[in-house]
């Protein structure tokens, strides 16, 4: 990693913990803080600078605590207070930051803000933290207007008063009136309560959604744009909305009320590279996740299209680039790169992916994604089980799906568990050591049969290993000068192929082409994704140089 005094975040490895699946403390088949802190020696060996935890806060897990019901409250399911003060502790004692996940765009249903709004009936104060309106059509039968939900079916529910409430997601998660003063002071006061615990961020979800037009109004058509044509911003009536940075540079204050450079990162879904940066500017946000480089298809083009155009674009505002590959919402990245045909993805919309699986593919190309992915200049995340080479679950059994998609979409969409199953650990059987030994609870989703080999214990110290290839790949980032924050140039290279040198003393070479590319001149190989065949680098594979 650089060696420069800028602030942590801005070159950071940081891995996200989906706390239901990473460790289970106790033995009821559900990861909880008790986990996470058996595991931190792990983390530390693993080589990251801080973990994202996703929610666990008190909920009722309609949506697996994004949900939540008491911001200041731990689920009982994953442990205390208390507890997480002394996870807070002992990462810290690891070199290990924690950012907790907050979740400002709606609570549950269950919260006693929404309780006592549901008590007050209509027209009350109760009512204005949240977004309630009267419906349209005879009697107000019908919806306020046409918005969908991202889990499917209408934005809107109808309670027997009649009033109509907005739940961009399930109906158990009504959204919350952002405009309305005291939404603002309290998640500033949320944000203060954790603060002084210790954590060293949050990462925001939803961050591109909180305002709404103040009109409701119907959604717009979408615009016809062919896939290779100019990206456009839509004005859109509840996403990415302009006036949702006041809020954020209200937030920015609060974190430099703080020592130790906290700082925050945005799930924002923006139309283009400027409508992104806007999150990172000076005065607001500290960083954004980069969804088009995770969306990319495995094309040499496409790819350095995005890398330049994030670079560019977020470097103009002074904030680096983040990267990532995966994480709890999307398709495992060996599993999508594993397909004869990797489509670009589209925002908002599943992801489908075409034709049979064939996973040593999708292995190789993922070995090589990441040492692209942690080339870069900027932060990166990995999402659990990512230096394991998990790849997706596609064959859960319906019975078993948790993830509200599944219903919502009438059993369209499978949703979001096959990415979730939890991490194994050791052994050759369920649990995989991720529940302690002798537990008789199952894991809250089924780990397939064929884990064993992607285990921790079958990787640990195994030369060419998925994981020892992320650990090597983050030992080298950290030590060597060249990487970490700062800039590229790249280099002449064939169709197909990306080459770029970073100073001092630094090239990254990643084939994606179908033959095999003889390295630029260097003075060694510091690491190489597959072996190499006198000086060839083989189709799907990736190497840094020292030149």
């Amino acid at each position: 990693m650089s060696t420069s005094t800028a602030p942590w975040w801005r070159d950071a490895v940081i891995y996200q913990v989906y706390v239901r699946s990473f460790a289970d403390g106790n033995g009821d088949g559900v990861g909880d803080i008790a986990g996470i802190r058996s595991r931190l020696p792990y983390l530390k060996s693993l080589g990251v600078d801080a973990i994202w935890i996703n929610p666990w806060y008190k909920s009722p897990m309609a949506d697996h605590g994004y949900d939540v019901a008491d911001f200041r409250e731990i689920d009982p399911l994953f442990g205390t207070v208390a507890e997480a003060e002394q996870l807070i502790e002992e990462a810290h004692r690891h070199g290990i930051r924690v950012i907790p996940d907050i979740v400002p765009n709606h609570t549950s249903d269950q919260h006693a803000w929404f309780q006592a709004a549901l008590a007050a009936g209509p027209g009350s104060p109760e009512r204005e933290r949240y977004v309630f309106r009267a419906g349209r059509g005879a009697d107000g039968a019908e919806p306020p207007n046409d918005w969908v939900s991202c889990f499917g079916g209408p934005a809107w529910t109808r309670l027997p008063d009649g009033e109509w409430y907005l739940h961009l997601f399930a109906p158990e998660q009504p959204d919350l009136n952002w405009q309305h003063p005291q939404v603002r002071a309290e998640f500033e006061s949320i944000l203060r309560f954790w603060f002084s615990r210790g954590v060293d961020g949050f990462r925001i979800d939803v961050a591109h959604g909180l305002i709404k037009h103040p009109e409701l109004p119907d959604l717009p058509p979408r615009p016809e744009v062919a896939p290779d044509g100019p990206r456009r911003h839509l004005d859109h009536p509840h996403w990415d909305r302009d006036e949702v940075h006041d809020i954020y540079r209200a937030w920015r204050r609060v974190a430099d009320e703080f020592p130790g450079d906290r700082s925050f990162v945005a799930e924002a879904w923006a139309d283009t590279p400027e409508r992104l940066a806007a999150y990172v500017r000076q005065d607001g946000l500290h960083t954004a996740f980069n969804f088009d480089f995770l969306m990319s298809s495995w094309d040499a083009k496409e790819l350095r299209a995005v890398i330049d155009d994030s670079l560019a674009m977020l470097g103009a505002v002074g904030a680096p680039a983040t990267w990532v590959l995966s994480n709890h919402d999307v398709m495992r990245h060996p599993s999508r790169y594993g397909r004869k045909v990797v489509r670009r993805w589209v925002a908002n919309e599943p992801y489908r992916p075409e034709g049979p699986l064939d996973l040593a593919l999708g292995t190789r190309r993922a070995r090589a994604a990441a040492l692209l992915m942690l080339a870069l200049p900027g932060g990166a995340y990995i999402y659990q089980g990512e230096e394991l080479g998990l790849p997706e679950v596609e064959d859960l059994p319906e019975p078993v799906l948790q993830d509200p998609v599944w219903e919502r979409s009438g059993h369209t969409d499978r949703g979001r568990d096959g990415c979730r199953v939890p991490i194994p650990w050791s052994g050759r059987s369920a649990p995989y050591g991720f529940s302690p030994e002798g537990t008789t609870a199952e894991p809250w989703l089924p780990q397939p049969d064929g884990w064993a080999d992607h285990s921790v214990a079958a990787q640990d110290g195994v030369e060419g290993s998925m994981l020892e290839l992320y650990r090597a790949a983050l030992r080298l980032r950290r030590d060597h000068p060249a990487l970490g924050d700062g800039d590229l140039s790249w280099l002449d290279a064939p169709a197909g192929v990306l080459v770029f040198r970073r100073e001092p003393g630094f090239m990254c070479v990643v084939n994606l082409s179908a033959e095999p590319y003889r390295l630029p001149e260097h003075t060694s190989v510091l690491l190489a994704s597959g072996s190499l065949d006198d000086g060839l680098l083989g189709p799907d594979q990736a190497a840094w140089l020292a030149t």
